[in-house]
């Protein structure tokens, strides 16, 4: 079992930033992929980022290419997700997630899941 919590979510301003945090816990993570998804309000749940927890290979989204980074502290066995240039589109419910495969989209792969943390900007 794993068990993962966000933290970091909040308001902020257009252009703004946030980092979001997921703390893991439970088991070894080494082999797994960690990722984040987000949804907003009457839309479906879609991938942003995600990292490989050995090698630390990465992958995002193309809507956050360039403004989002995510990375992996080995210590705390926490994942970041750095957000920069936050647009109102940004606004949603972000979810880490943690699965045991490298398909980085898919999240029926996603074998846990967190509680989310809201993300809203203002224009």
């Amino acid at each position: 079992q794993v068990q993962l919590v966000e933290s970091g979510g909040g308001l902020a301003q257009s252009g703004g930033s946030l980092r979001l945090s997921c703390a893991a816990s439970g088991r070894t993570l080494s082999s797994y992929t960690m990722g984040w998804f987000r949804q907003a309000p009457g839309k479906e749940r879609e991938f942003v980022a995600a990292i490989r927890w050995s090698g630390g290979s990465t992958y995002c989204a193309d809507s956050v290419k360039g403004r989002f980074t995510i990375s992996r502290d080995y210590a705390k066995n926490t994942v970041y997700l750095g957000m920069n240039s936050l647009k109102p589109e940004d606004t949603a419910v972000y979810y880490c997630a943690a699965g045991p495969s490298w398909r980085p989209t898919t999240s029926a792969d996603y074998a846990y899941w967190g509680q989310g943390t809201q993300v809203t900007v203002s224009s």
